[in-house]
């Protein structure tokens, strides 16, 4: 369903986020990042615990597109308990946001694909081979839970790439288990599951010891995409220092991972 926007309302809304959530922007000091796919993010409205509203999806977007961010897969969750979207209804979501990026003239590609937590639901689309990707490469977002690794994680590994899927472990610096064990996280790369850092954890956002973590896994070289994991425009300003830290620039140094986009 197409949403209408009133054009002065929609920049006045604008701005004013803008200068509330972003300062810099609001003193006129420009950022271009180094990179220009964010492919983690939470930007459909009312889906899951990220962006409610659609025009705080659409000051997301244009900060995005503002720091040079050419290409947006927006990840929603899925697991059985709390968000058990279907693809259908997350494409139907999405059909929104597209419309809004025409509307609005950005210069971004977008694309719907998920961020799955490994539970029952998960192993039930894996079967029916129904997971939201993304590229030509067909990567697919997960999440482990957060007290303990799976047992069947191996398992699933190997089907999703029987099956023709690329996995993809999110923010792996904020899970307890895998703490002080990056040849844990080494070991998973070997066997074909690429891994994703948050880029809030080079500030501290999600605590010290995942800070610690996010630069033990960038000083071994243990990086192969980076991401905002965006849920609210007001993360914007933490999400900025990340973009002007030192660690980010280390980052930017690695050979980071590119899909390919039709």
């Amino acid at each position: 369903m197409l949403v209408k926007f009133h054009s002065l309302f929609v920049a006045s809304f604008w701005q004013t986020l803008k200068n509330q959530f972003n300062p810099a922007a609001a003193a006129g000091t420009p950022l271009t990042v180094g990179y220009a796919l964010d492919m983690h993010s939470h930007l459909l409205p009312g889906v899951d615990d990220g962006i409610q509203e659609i025009d705080e999806a659409l000051v997301c977007l244009q900060q995005l597109a503002d720091w040079g961010i050419r290409h947006i897969v927006t990840t929603p969750h899925i697991s059985q308990d709390f968000y058990p979207n279907t693809s259908a209804h997350l494409h139907e979501a999405g059909q929104q946001i597209q419309a809004l990026i025409a509307t609005h003239d950005l210069p971004l590609t977008f694309t719907v694909a998920a961020e799955y937590l490994t539970d029952e639901l998960f192993d039930a689309r894996l079967q029916q081979n129904d997971l939201l990707n993304f590229g030509t490469e067909r990567f697919v977002l997960i999440e482990t839970g957060w007290a303990a690794l799976p047992r069947q994680l191996p398992q699933w590994l190997f089907q999703m790439q029987v099956k023709g899927y690329q996995p993809i472990l999110a923010h792996p610096e904020r899970y307890l288990y895998f703490r002080g064990k990056s040849t844990q996280l080494a070991e998973l790369r070997q066997h074909g599951c690429r891994l994703q850092l948050n880029l809030m954890s080079l500030t501290g956002r999600y605590g010290d010891d995942a800070r610690r973590m996010a630069r033990t896994l960038i000083r071994e070289g243990l990086v192969d995409f980076v991401a905002s994991d965006l849920h609210r425009a007001r993360d914007l300003t933490n999400l900025e220092l990340a973009l002007r830290s030192a660690d980010y620039r280390a980052v930017c140094q690695l050979p980071l991972t590119m899909p390919t986009f039709i």
